[in-house]
């Protein structure tokens, strides 16, 4: 038996990469057509440009809208770039509204019109609602089409109702929300207990409150949590009156969890999450240009400091050997703070609050580590260079270090929030500038002073 199973998108993949060589296009398009439009837009994002192009003309025009809501929105660009009006009507006519919604925000504004006049009044209605809301908030990513019931009414009743919605009921409806006349949010009925229910029950005796309604300007990464620590499938949204808006399903926030995560892996590396890993080469290197510039100047300014102590670094050779440990020490042991630091902010563990905590347990960590890779390097260092003073010297600089690192890890994220600025972009950036400079400083300036 095979050691390990392949991945059938890899396969897929593979499989359409063979029939595209071969020019059998026809059959290309049988395959692709057969997939679901999610796994579609990760075939498309996993091919060259060339090849990208040819099999989006072949995707079935029944999916297109589908597939453009699940590419990246630089992939996106890159294939509608030469949609017509008509081709993007055909596109958003078979969309749900979340996810036409999504996609109207990119379309050409003669587009839009177009789309908004070929739908019914309630639906257009619904449209403009959900676009009145910035994407990253709860309103952005709610459904306004639900199923609601008045509180007074029997479960028989309601029963038939939904009987009556027939093939109309809302996908991934997994309760009904409560309302009064006014349409202010009172409960939730789960399908499971409308079912299992005494038909003669009324919705108010068998409704659930334990469902809290989500405001309507909650960040969307809130959402997520709450789904996450809730354990739901569903939630209702509500504006600042209790009224009813809409709903949210858990594959909007799966989106959304999705999207944070790659947010902060690529951040880490100074990229987009949205970049192609098939774009052009100009406009790749024009983006990454600048965090280098960044890095560079950050270099510089430890060269610089490395300058101040020309002369010691002359007298002894071995500085200029050791010197590396001491920076690259600090930088892992800061690295691994601002990770755990980043983490807690995204997670919404980490405030001003508790920070006070996480530093001072975050210094005790750095202490007990700084003292026992001091005395590990200090004594190999001493070996080495049959130095006592050189091993104490280092011993003494990484344990500076260490600690300043741990400073740092913990509070630069906190403080670059609060200055707006995203901790993943630009903490990793700084941070290694700090332990840079300091360990630098640190090992040389003791150096200078001990050794002279």
């Amino acid at each position: 038996m095979s050691a390990a199973i392949d991945n059938p998108e890899d396969l897929r993949l593979s499989r359409l990469q063979e029939i595209l060589d071969s020019g059998a296009l026809r059959s290309a398009g049988r395959l692709l057509n057969s997939l679901a439009p999610a796994e579609v837009a990760h075939l498309l994002e996993s091919l060259p440009p060339t090849k990208r192009e040819i099999l989006w003309r072949l995707v079935d025009p029944a999916i297109e809208g589908e597939v453009l809501v699940n590419v990246s929105d630089e992939v996106q660009a890159e294939l509608v770039k030469d949609m017509d009006a008509a081709s993007w009507l055909a596109a958003a006519e078979n969309l749900d509204l979340d996810d036409l919604t999504d996609l109207v925000q990119d379309m050409p504004e003669t587009v839009v019109r177009e789309v908004m006049s070929a739908l019914d009044d309630q639906h257009r209605h619904r449209l403009e609602t959900m676009l009145s809301y910035p994407e990253d908030t709860a309103g952005g990513l709610m459904n306004t089409d639900t199923v609601t019931v008045r509180p007074e009414v029997t479960l028989d009743v309601v029963l038939r109702y939904l009987r009556r919605l027939g093939e109309e009921m809302p996908p991934e409806t997994d309760a009904l929300f409560v309302v009064n006349r006014d349409d202010e949010y009172l409960g939730v009925l789960p399908l499971w207990k409308l079912v299992s229910g005494n038909p003669d029950d009324t919705v108010a005796e068998v409704m659930s409150l334990a469902l809290k309604p989500l405001p309507v300007d909650m960040p969307d990464s809130e959402v997520a949590r709450y789904f996450e620590t809730h354990d739901i499938n569903s939630a209702p949204v509500v504006d600042e009156n209790g009224r009813l808006l809409g709903r949210i399903t858990v594959d909007d926030v799966v989106d959304v969890i999705r999207e944070e995560g790659e947010h902060q892996f690529m951040s880490q590396a100074g990229l987009s999450e949205e970049e192609d890993m098939f774009a052009p080469v100009l406009p790749s290197a024009r983006r990454r240009a600048v965090w280098l510039g960044v890095n560079l100047l950050t270099a510089f300014l430890a060269s610089w400091v490395i300058g101040l102590f020309q002369a010691t670094l002359a007298k002894y050779v071995a500085l200029a050997v050791l010197m590396p440990i001491v920076a690259s020490m600090g930088g892992i042991a800061g690295s691994q703070t601002l990770t755990l630091a980043i983490r807690g902010i995204a997670l919404g563990q980490l405030t001003g609050k508790n920070a006070r905590h996480l530093l001072l347990k975050e210094l005790a960590v750095g202490a007990i580590n700084s003292i026992i890779w001091a005395l590990v390097v200090g004594a190999i260092a001493g070996a080495w260079f049959s130095s006592i003073s050189l091993a104490v010297l280092i011993a003494a600089a990484i344990t500076i270090n260490l600690l300043f690192a741990a400073f740092s890890g913990a509070v630069l994220p906190l403080l670059l929030k609060q200055l707006g600025i995203d901790p993943a972009l630009a903490g990793s950036v700084l941070l290694t500038t700090v332990t840079d400079v300091v360990g630098f400083l640190a090992f040389l300036g003791l150096a200078t002073v001990f050794l002279e």
